[in-house]
């Protein structure tokens, strides 16, 4: 069972968009797949799940111990959800003094270690408790870059993070890549940006690059992965050779 967090402190730069349809390209190619929502928004359980009020527990229940993953499985066509909600945003302080608490979706995890081909990790965008949970239970990140003039602005202190978890908390992380989204070719700047992400990153940036795309945008309001929504356009075949380069780049 290979676990990805996708992770970038900054928000808007399409990292849930990029966990919920990257998990769709990778059930698309015959692997089971479970998505985790870690952000206290819930946008990834907002976007696949149109009844959010029906769901009595979630990601927080079962961080605290007080839910088994059964009982908070979310079934989609594609692929499971473990949910989050707005509960989640007092992780930071409920947490404190819980011994290990950096261990918490690790240790929940252990009970479908032979369940699934993938674990996604959606992480919120700052790098507190919840963010720190999803480095310790995965064992790679997949850091999601906005194609903008400011994309790496920030980005020295999430490689810091990463460096104490590795050092500290898990020694097998590793960063599996860096995708490039909202990717508009007819924009120097975007072409610019892209170039110089790729002259600092070098062979860890993939190749596939998620093109500025409307669908993209409308699917999550008609709680459909892009493959539902629209399977013929650009965001379904980069997000489909996306998951291929996932597979292969192991």
């Amino acid at each position: 069972m290979r676990k990805i967090a996708f992770t970038n402190q900054k928000g808007g730069v399409g990292k849930t968009t990029t966990t919920v349809n990257t998990g769709a390209g990778l059930a698309n190619l015959g692997f089971k797949v479970l998505l985790i929502d870690m952000d206290p928004q819930a946008n990834l359980t907002y976007s696949l799940k149109s009844h959010t009020s029906k769901i009595s527990k979630n990601v927080y229940h079962l961080l605290k111990g007080n839910a088994t993953i059964d009982e908070i499985l979310m079934k989609h066509s594609s692929f499971d959800i473990l949910p989050a909600s707005l509960e989640l945003s007092g992780a930071e302080m409920e947490f404190i003094n819980i011994p290990a608490r950096e261990m918490l979706l690790k240790d929940a995890l252990e009970e479908i270690e032979d369940e699934y081909d993938f674990v996604l990790i959606d992480c919120p965008p700052n790098l507190g408790i919840l963010t720190l949970n999803a480095f310790t239970a995965a064992d790679e990140l997949i850091i999601v870059l906005q194609s903008e003039y400011l994309a790496l602005h920030g980005l020295s202190k999430l490689m810091e993070v990463i460096k104490v978890v590795q050092k500290r908390l898990n020694k097998k992380l590793t960063v599996r890549g860096i995708v490039c989204t909202l990717y508009d070719g007819r924009k120097n700047l975007n072409r610019e940006v892209v170039g110089h992400i790729r002259d600092y990153f070098g062979a860890k940036v993939f190749n596939t690059v998620i093109r500025d795309n409307v669908a993209l945008a409308e699917a999550p309001s008609h709680h459909k992965t892009i493959f539902e929504y629209d399977d013929s356009g650009h965001g379904a075949e980069d997000y489909q050779n996306l998951s291929k380069e996932i597979i292969y780049s192991n």
